[in-house]
């Protein structure tokens, strides 16, 4: 907890315990509107690997996307000579080829030297496929492959975070201390474990999920890990400590392409005229490539993760690097003593009922919200549930770009 700890005190916020939510992130001294709260890099990521699967191209440490805003639009929407208005736009994805360094055996793509060997000397050694990487009986690939037939798009978690929690205990110097790093998620889980079932722990899971627990262990047994994930309930755990605390990591290039156009000083017109081009995009992405994904994977970030959930956030994770480094930035002005909260539900999903807001909140993160807004909601006919709700939900979900 020593790195948690240094980040705390770099940023003049602290953890202590709630009446209602366990522990939660607070504020030591004032913090004003569009301050940085924190910057912390994830204790471990791992990319969606249904985005892997559709060619996101993605270093497979730091997540930073390694393809051109051009190229990704191209790409995703099948207009292969699409030109992307303001180019300059693009930032560093503006050229046409983006160095990459890979794996000397498996050919596991980085986008810097450094991060390959920061990957191997955590976890890479020991996952690291070699000549199997395309062998699609290796449990490895077997593993993704029962992964995808459980969660499809949009994906809000990842097996592969397990594989590599397990790595990483087990390549390391000193594994109890790293096992301790990833505990310090497991007392949220214990709590909540007799009350709710994450959605990807119910019943008709149970034979996808005994499946990946035989797989787990075929790869323990080949890529000599330790045997981390001792039972079934081992798994759901791990599954359950993913789905309450890992954070959705944004690094796409279009999406970070399209933020920058976002602030720029246009004239009405030209406004007008690159909304439209953009919106023509997306409408291309979706009939072609399915629902566009901004979030590239997800991770565990050991303070960050101490931030409760508020339908009326006043911080917001954001992720202006382009990789998996977060930054925590406030939304307004935070008095000493008050609690840093953000939002788990995504824009779309934030307009809904109370009644549809706690039951995505109950089935993906395992708790009963009770901020001022579902406070406030109660009773409303508005925020009940409904046949209308339900359809408008669908179509909600349809135009979700995560």
């Amino acid at each position: 907890m020593a790195e948690a700890n240094d980040v705390l005190r770099q940023y003049n916020v602290t953890v202590k315990g709630t009446e209602k939510k366990g522990k939660g992130l607070f504020a030591e001294g004032r913090i004003k509107e569009g301050d940085v709260i924190l910057i912390e890099k994830p204790l471990v990521c791992s990319q969606f690997l249904w985005n892997k699967t559709y060619s996101y191209t993605a270093c497979e440490y730091c997540l930073k996307s390694m393809e051109t805003a051009q190229n990704m639009a191209r790409r995703l929407s099948s207009k292969y000579d699409l030109e992307l208005p303001y180019a300059e736009q693009c930032c560093d994805n503006l050229k046409q080829r983006i160095e990459v360094f890979q794996c000397p055996r498996c050919k596991e793509k980085y986008c810097s030297e450094i991060c390959f060997q920061n990957a191997e000397q955590k976890y890479h050694r020991l996952l690291c496929l070699g000549d199997g990487r395309r062998n699609a009986s290796h449990p490895i690939n077997q593993l993704d492959e029962a992964w995808k037939k459980v969660h499809y798009p949009p994906e809000t978690a990842t097996v592969n975070l397990i594989l590599k929690m397990v790595a990483m205990i087990t390549q390391s110097s000193d594994p109890k201390e790293t096992r301790e790093d990833f505990l310090q998620f497991h007392a949220a889980i214990r709590d909540q474990s007799q009350k709710m079932v994450h959605k990807l722990l119910g019943e008709k899971f149970t034979e996808q999920l005994e499946t990946m627990y035989n797989l787990l262990q075929e790869v323990s047994t080949t890529m000599d890990l330790n045997k981390e994930v001792g039972s079934l309930d081992d798994l759901r755990t791990l599954f359950g400590l993913i789905g309450m605390n890992g954070q959705g990591i944004g690094t796409s290039s279009l999406s970070k392409y399209v933020h920058n156009i976002d602030a720029m000083n246009l004239s009405e017109d030209e406004r007008e005229k690159v909304d439209t081009f953009i919106d023509e995009i997306y409408d291309n992405i979706s009939e072609v490539s399915g629902q566009f994904l901004n979030c590239e994977g997800s991770g565990l970030f050991k303070v960050q993760s101490r931030s409760n959930h508020s339908c009326e956030p006043n911080a917001e994770v954001t992720f202006p690097n382009n990789n998996s480094t977060l930054v925590l930035v406030a939304l307004q002005n935070i008095q000493p003593g008050e609690e840093i909260c953000i939002c788990y539900l995504d824009d779309c999903q934030r307009a809904r009922s109370r009644h549809s807001r706690r039951k995505i909140l109950r089935e993906n993160y395992l708790f009963e919200c009770t901020c001022t807004r579902c406070e406030l909601d109660m009773g409303e006919i508005s925020q009940t549930s409904s046949s209308e709700e339900e359809e408008s939900e669908d179509d909600c979900d349809e135009m979700d770009e995560d």
